[in-house]
């Protein structure tokens, strides 16, 4: 006797003890982990930037990129991974941002950020005298916890900002904490230049002299008995001993005090400006520890903020402006309720449509799927965010199908009479390895997206993690669970019709009519459908173009810039004149304003500002989402009034660019390149629906320099950057030491006296220290007026333009750019050999993501194949599953055309999801179709009678899903998706059980004709 084969249908029904032990124990470890999972707004994908910056006092931006950034550009091309390297320079300052390719794998990120260090510290011996680089650690971290101290003077509010950093650093889950808009104190040393150079005293002998009697000297260690440190460094720690420090000279001992000024001050201009509410303020950026708990961080800084506040002195505030646990939270919570909605939605179809006990089975499926699925994301590290949340109301629609087919192939034997256990056992022999296939190959349709090596992959990357594990998890529990839960609650009919109400004996009567009507005019039927199909196609060109849709989050950002080159108390004026506009509106809970520097990152697509002092940032959080719009549109109006430029933008969802809109020049000539960003700028400024172009160089503008005789340079001993250095130091002040009094400290700056720094035309009389002693300047030239550009760009070694635009409400960045793309076109056409445009901002953004997909449908449509081939055995059978997966394009076009929602990358997840979730209804009905011809049936026949029987589980599941999926059509991120699977599953349910038995009818005619349908 054969040994049967086993059956874990049949094994479960006969150990229900263990089973049902098992199903407790499930729900209950599912049901606690699913309640204890981590909360975030949404997944963390690693940033592939860091910047690097360069200083040289005195440097201009041709001498910076010649000394300092083409070394350093040099070593860093050897960096794996490498993409770009985008660098800008002004007067004494360069920036060079290190970009790595998207698919650099996320593991090895800080390993290269850490060679670049390295690099770093080679180039940095071999720099000319006063060139420095450092490495910007922080421009990755996320400060989504930010409070504002206002109610005094900056200086008054720094002891007090610092005891509050203090107090938070001890708070568990706080990873590190800044205080943004600190104004560093000085002693400043103004020098009467004309007494400087009478003394004799050139200003690195002046310098020098502060320097050493500031330093801090140890003169070793005595035991006596003890180790007793000898100070011998008699350093000056106050204004006083600064005026009585002595400076060698020819005519004997003088004083500081003989030809300098000294005074408590702060540095002016401040390198930047913070305030909130209009108020001089503090911000103090908390960012979160590694891995830890969002929302018990939240609660503890909540705490700490009552206490600090209780205690602060009369006149102070310290408000919190960014918690990010209350993002989470009210993220989280609403999702978790459209979840538990599509849930029930779910249910609700379940026991609609099967009856009570029928439904009640298949009901139970899901908490038990669920509850596996939960286990699963704790050890797999994966919590509750946008992503994850949306990846399980994606598949609840799909959880039920497994559990619908076995029941119906229950229900089916025990109409025939099968004994509750053969019936059972009928779900794993008969449907468990065609269900497999089906749910194979929807989890491979989400193969691209996770596995995908790129930014917008690894951010989107739990769709298939997750569903790949609701979906196994889904069809274990049909095939395990379900069949003992069947046994349990399905009653024992009688006779076939005994359990099926009449209403449904009239549907299926009427099925069986149409589908008779589909056997006779198949070739009709096919014919209609390949010319919707085709219509479909060409509707693709109707739909309008997206990325990733902006954010639901109240704030707004709002980039204002300055002609570059423009000063910070400019700016500043201009930005006050913003503020009082902003201040009296209804709309706005707080105003966060930045001067000469970019916001704190307090959200991970958030790219801040570069530091430049024509630039200011202001971030402004409303009441609601209402508010939001009606703040946009308020400072659009007013924009125009601004003498400056307005980027108001709202956050955006996943990965971002400054511009939406962006066109790079690049080639070897200025002027040339200049001349096409001027092209590209008026083709812009002329498009319906762009707003906001700007070029990032700006203009020309007048500039003073000091134009130095090269044969005066030489005969008087020096050189052109020596003497720039000095007058740097002269004009814009130079550290020269630090005194240190308990826990603060003052820098000691010295510099020359006001009338000198802000006149140029006494910049002549300004002493210049030279081998053949000090000369005033103007013995080394003459100060000329001439037309520079401020900031010079470029990328990997060439000077690089980029002309950069907004979009209207409701005009897509990629409608933009293929609009004017034959314009373009034109341009580059006719541009030199050398020169080139690129296209950057949300379109290039979306084809980097998109190819990253695209490359993987190869193997993933390999692997389909292979599982089809093994399921279905002919090549012919495969061929038509994988053309069955086109029909959900129809519905898709139409769905997204009606709504008018744009197709972006989310849009495309579900379109590929949806391929998938076809395909598996597809294997289903062919596999019924060939069960019943090898049961004898005629090819009319088996076509007709698979289709009935798989009709009820297809619409059953295709209406699960399309209700499960109207809470996410309402939402901005997921929204698209839903729409896309709303549309194109309704449609594709209705021409699988049409169309598809035309086209199998078409492909598979048998060689004699067949007999009329009985």
């Amino acid at each position: 006797m054969m040994p049967q084969k086993f059956n874990p249908s049949r094994w479960a029904v006969e150990h229900p003890q263990l089973i049902g032990f098992l199903m407790v124990i499930s729900l209950i470890a599912g049901g606690w982990q699913f309640a204890n999972l981590g909360r975030a707004e949404d997944p963390n994908f690693t940033l592939k930037s860091m910047t690097i910056s360069a200083q040289w006092a005195g440097a201009s931006p041709d001498d910076l990129q010649a000394q300092i950034i083409d070394p350093l550009e040099q070593e860093l091309r050897g960096i794996e991974y490498l993409d770009t390297l985008s660098t800008y320079c002004n007067q004494s300052f360069c920036v060079t941002q290190v970009s790595l390719n998207d698919n650099a794998p996320k593991e090895q990120v800080s390993q290269i950020w850490q060679k670049v260090r390295n690099k770093v510290a080679d180039v940095s011996p071999s720099l000319p005298e006063g060139g420095a680089l450092s490495v910007n650690d922080d421009f990755a971290d996320v400060y989504g916890y930010t409070f504002a101290l206002t109610g005094s003077e900056v200086s008054s509010l720094s002891p007090i900002a610092k005891k509050i950093k203090i107090g938070f650093q001890r708070i568990p889950d706080v990873g590190k904490v800044q205080i943004i808009g600190e104004i560093p104190a000085t002693f400043n040393i103004d020098i009467d230049s004309i007494r400087l150079k009478s003394a004799g005293i050139g200003l690195a002998q002046f310098s020098e002299a502060i320097q050493q009697h500031s330093l801090i000297a140890s003169g070793g260690m005595q035991d006596f008995g003890i180790d007793v440190p000898i100070d011998v460094s008699g350093g000056v720690y106050n204004q006083e001993s600064i005026e009585q420090t002595t400076l060698p000279s020819k005519s004997g001992n003088l004083r500081v005090k003989d030809i300098a000024t000294v005074s408590r001050s702060y540095v002016d201009p401040p390198s930047s400006i913070v305030r909130y509410h209009g108020q001089s303020a503090l911000i103090i950026a908390v960012s979160m520890a590694k891995d830890g708990d969002g929302l018990a961080l939240g609660k503890k800084l909540n705490t700490e903020l009552d206490k600090i506040n209780s205690e602060l002195p009369a006149g102070l505030k310290f408000i919190q402006v960014e918690d990010q646990s209350k993002v989470i939270k009210e993220a989280v919570n609403t999702f978790l309720l459209k979840f538990f909605f599509a849930l029930l939605v779910v249910l609700i179809v379940a026991f609609g449509t099967l009856g009570f006990k029928s439904g009640m089975v298949v009901a139970f499926s899901v908490p038990l799927t669920l509850s596996f699925v939960a286990l699963y994301m704790k050890i797999s590290g994966i919590g509750l965010e946008r992503i994850s949340l949306g990846a399980l109301i994606l598949s609840l629609g799909l959880l039920v199908d497994d559990a619908i087919i076995s029941i119906e192939a229950m229900i089916v034997q025990l109409s025939n009479g099968a004994s509750r256990e053969d019936a059972a056992s009928y779900a794993w022999s008969h449907t468990a390895f065609p269900m497999l296939t089906g749910t194979l190959i929807t989890i491979i349709s989400f193969l691209p997206v996770g596995i995908a090596k790129s930014t917008t992959g690894e951010y989107a990357g739990e769709i298939f993690w997750v569903s790949a594990a609701a979906l196994l998890c889904s069809w274990v529990v049909a095939v395990l669970f379900i069949p003992l839960l069947g046994v349990w609650f399905l009653p024992q009919p009688k006779h076939a019709l005994e359990n099926t109400p009449s209403l449904e004996t009239k549907s299926i009567l009427a099925l069986r009519k149409v589908l008779e009507w589909v056997v006779v005019k198949r070739k009709t039927v096919c014919a209609i459908t390949i010319a919707l199909l085709i219509m479909a196609v060409l509707g693709t060109n109707l739909v309008n173009q997206q990325f990733f849709p902006v954010s639901d989050r109240p704030e707004l950002i709002v980039d204002v810039a300055l002609p570059a080159g423009s000063s910070l108390s400019k700016t500043n004026k201009v930005v006050s004149n913003i503020e009082s506009r902003i201040l009296p509106l209804p709309s706005v809970v707080h105003i966060e304003t930045h001067i000469g520097d970019g916001a704190p990152r307090f959200y991970l697509p958030y790219i801040p500002a570069s530091p430049s002092t024509s630039h200011a940032t202001l971030l402004l959080v409303a009441k609601d989402l209402t508010a939001r719009e009606e703040l946009f549109k308020t400072i659009k109006e007013f924009a125009n009034d601004i003498p400056a430029s307005l980027h108001v933008q709202r956050l955006s969802l996943g990965p971002t660019a400054d511009f939406p809109v962006q066109y790079r020049i690049i080639g070897p000539n200025v002027d040339e390149i200049i001349n096409t960003s001027h092209e590209i700028r008026d083709i812009l400024k002329n498009t319906q629906g762009t707003s906001d172009v700007q070029i990032d160089w700006g203009n020309r503008t007048l500039s003073e320099s000091f134009n130095l005789d090269s044969e005066k340079v030489v005969h008087f001993g020096s050189n052109r950057i020596a003497i720039a250095q000095q007058m740097q130091a002269f004009l814009s002040g130079e550290v020269v030491g630090t005194i240190f009094n308990a826990d603060t400290h003052r820098s000691l700056v010295v510099r020359a006296e006001d009338k000198f720094r802000h006149n140029p035309q006494l910049w002549a009389l300004l002493p210049i220290q030279t081998q053949m002693g000090n000369v005033f300047l103007g013995q080394l030239g003459a100060l000329e007026i001439k037309q520079v550009f401020p900031v010079i760009w470029r990328r990997n070694g060439e000077p690089c333009i980029t002309v950069q635009s907004d979009v209207m409400p409701g005009v897509e960045a990629l409608e933009i750019v293929e609009h004017i793309k034959p314009e373009i076109d034109n341009i580059q056409k006719h541009l030199p050999y050398g020169y080139r445009i690129e296209v950057g901002g949300d379109a290039e953004l979306s084809q980097t993501a998109n190819d990253a997909i695209f490359a993987l449908l190869p193997p993933t449509v390999g692997i389909m194949l292979l599982i089809l081939m093994l399921q279905l055995q002919k090549f012919s059978r495969v061929l038509l599953v994988l053309c069955s997966s086109f029909l959900g394009l129809i519905g898709t076009v139409l769905g997204l055309l009606v709504f008018n929602a744009p197709f972006g990358f989310v849009a495309l997840l579900g379109l590929i999801a949806l391929a998938g979730m076809i395909m598996r209804n597809t294997i289903l009905l062919v596999d019924q179709i060939e069960y019943n011809k090898h049961n004898g049936s005629t090819l009319n026949a088996s076509v007709i009678d698979a289709t009935i029987l798989r009709a009820r589980p297809v619409i059953l599941t295709a209406l699960a899903s399309v209700f499960a999926f109207i809470p996410l059509a309402f939402n901005i991120f997921w929204g698209p998706m839903a729409i896309v699977m709303i549309g194109g599953l309704s449609v594709a349910t209705f021409l699988t059980l049409l169309s598809l038995p035309a086209f199998y009818l078409v492909i598979f005619r048998e060689k004699k004709k067949d007999k009329a349908v009985q």
